[in-house]
Formats: C-alpha cells, structure tokens, sequence
C-alpha cells in the first residue's frame, strides 16, 4: 500500500512519528512524507528510513491566502502525481490542506490527526476570534470528505462535534496522544536538589509566564530552587518576545536552554516537570518526562488531564493561576520524598498507557494498514 504522511514541520516526522513510519515500513507499505521547514540532516534521516520526502512552502503562521494556495496546488500535484491509497495528516493546515487537495481522488483514504486546537481556538484577540472563525470554516469544508478523524482527547473530539466541523459519517477515534517510545526515554535517577523544568515553543498559552512568576515567588522562599526553561521562540503571534526573554534571563531566575534537539538531556537534569498550558491535545513533553520517571505538574484543562491522576504522579492547577502553581511547585520543597513517589507512578502510567506502539497499533487498525 502507498501511504502519504502529511505533517507541519518536517522535524516531527521523526520525533513525533518515526515509530509510526519505520513501523509501516517494516510492513511492506510505501512511504511518502510532505512537511515544511526541513533541514539536510532530516532530509538525510528520511532518506535512511527509506522514505520519499516533498518539501511544502507552508508556514505554520502565515494567514496569507495567496501563500495558503500555492502550498494547496502543490499538495494537490504531489497527491495527484503519487495517487496514494491512504493519506495521513496531522496539524491544523496540514489536516485542512490535505483534506481539500485530495478532494475528487476517489481510491485516496484520507485521515486527519488533531494534535490540539492551539490559537485559532482562543478568544483573547480580536485577531485570533477572526483566525478561529476561519479556521472553523476550513474545518467544515475539509472534513465533509475525510475517512476518520483521530482526536487525542475528549475534550478536543466534544468541541468538534458542538461546533459542528465534524460529518455525522466520519469515523472518530480517540487515541492517547502520539505516545512516547519507552526505549528512547527510559527512566533515569532524580537529582537531590528541586530543580522545575518546562519544555515547549515559547508560546503565552504554554503558560510560560505563569511559569517565571511563579519561579519568582519561589525564589524569594527558596533561593537553592532552580527553574529550567527548554524551547525556541516561535513566529506565532501568541509567542514570548526576545526582550521578554531577554529580561528574564538577566533577572537570573530562569535558566533558559534554547532549543534542545535531543531534550533527554533536560529530562535527565530535572526532579519535576512542568507544564502550565492552556490547552494542548495530550502534551508530548509530559509523556517523555513521565516515561523517564518525573513527577508532573499541569493544567486542568483539556489534554493536559488526561495525563496526571491527581495526587498520585502530580498535581493539577487551574489554568493562569499563579498563586495555584506556586503552591503546587513549592510541595516539592518542602516535602522532597513526593518527587520520588509520584515519578514512580509516572513511570507506571506511561508504561500502562502511552506506549507510542500501542497508540500506534490504534491508528493502524482504523485505517487498516
């Protein structure tokens, strides 16, 4: 079978989907993966997959709809020229322009993976209520033809079906996230001192800055704590500024990392995650971390529930609540022996449940590859 896997960056082909790929592989189906923003080394990672790679002129931001056209055009060549049988998107334009590029190819399958509803869905802007209204309407457009649809959580499934952008006829899956490869992220020991770490593109619904003002209040009670800050700056307009940075590190509350293309290094220097997002779809950074034994600190709130049994390998915090998260770091201070109980059922749960080959076993049998 020719199957087409269409993602937003061409990196998160291998870090979020090399299993899924080399799996198929391995099964005797051919590969072809279109993304954006590709380097040689991912190129060159590709190819020793083998896969067949086409690079798309997407950006993740862009609202241009000259852009957004050529970039359909060309997917649409590409899925005319390769005639799949089976198309896999995830993320929200690569889902919106795959659905509509294959429109009219009759023997395509065509599956969407929502990995989180992200800016469109948020209302603090007039600019992101008018991007989430056209968003919404692409949705509609795009999903009348899709084969299924695979949501990482509920919540993110409920919205879809109240909003109205899913077809009575589509199949609806519910996985547990893109799972986390257990080999690559094996538990390792916990450092003695209470060092937080929080991995994620510098976006503000990441919670970033609920993140530094509670570091802040932190400090001034336990000045031996430490605070981790891993990922890059981003173009998206909901993003931390260099000079919001810029200040952050000079106040030396922060110890930021930068991009880290391998983040074991991160995990391995923590005693405690955290992840203070508004929404995700089931956070990849929280999987990993449980995987390696850490205990997880994160938001009530869509997609980051799902991954803490309160009490019992961490803490949830209601959502921009800086006073909550505080308390919530500060129990980790004071009482050093939860890190090791709660990372100890991390460790159970992400065995138990987000096994990225059980997950991948999931979507496999829906579509029938």
């Amino acid at each position: 079978m020719r199957i087409m896997i269409i993602g937003g960056v061409a990196r998160s082909l291998i870090n979020f989907r090399g299993p899924l790929l080399k799996t198929l592989i391995m099964r005797g189906h051919e590969i072809i993966a279109c993304a954006s923003e590709t380097t040689p080394e991912i190129r060159q990672k590709l190819a020793s997959v083998p896969i067949r790679y086409y690079q798309l002129p997407t950006n993740r931001t862009s609202i241009s709809p000259l852009h957004d056209l050529r970039t359909l055009l060309i997917l649409r060549k590409i899925i005319q020229t390769e005639s799949p049988d089976c198309i896999l998107s995830y993320t929200a334009k690569a889902v919106i322009y795959s659905h509509i590029a294959a429109r009219g190819c009759n023997s395509t399958e065509v599956y969407g993976m929502i990995t989180g509803l992200g800016y469109p869905f948020g209302n603090r802007s007039v600019k992101q209520k008018i991007i989430g209204i056209l968003i919404r309407h692409l949705y509609r457009i795009a999903l009348i033809n899709s084969s299924g649809v695979f949501f990482q959580n509920q919540d993110d499934k409920n919205t879809f079906k109240t909003q109205g952008l899913l077809p009575k006829h589509v199949l609806v899956t519910v996985i547990n996230g893109s799972g986390v490869d257990l080999n690559r992220y094996p538990p390792e020991p916990l450092p003695e001192e209470p060092v937080f770490l929080l991995v994620a593109r510098l976006l503000i619904e990441k919670g970033i800055r609920e993140y530094y003002q509670a570091a802040v209040r932190i400090k001034k009670k336990h000045p031996h704590a430490k605070f981790l800050l891993a990922g890059a700056l981003d173009s998206n307009p909901g993003s931390i500024s260099q000079e919001e940075l810029k200040k952050w590190q000079d106040k030396k509350i922060i110890s930021y990392l930068g991009w880290i293309d391998d983040i074991r290094q991160a995990f391995s220097k923590c005693r405690i995650y955290v992840l203070p997002s508004y929404r995700e779809g089931t956070p990849r950074s929280i999987l990993e971390a449980m995987a390696m034994g850490r205990p997880i600190i994160t938001t009530d709130t869509p997609g980051c529930r799902e991954t803490v049994q309160a009490n019992k390998n961490g803490f949830l915090v209601p959502v921009r609540n800086v006073e909550k998260l505080e308390k919530a770091m500060e129990q980790f201070i004071l009482h050093p022996e939860l890190a090791e109980q709660m990372g100890k059922f991390s460790l159970r749960i992400a065995n138990q449940k987000y096994d990225v080959h059980k997950v991948n076993r999931v979507i496999m049998e829906t579509m029938k590859v």
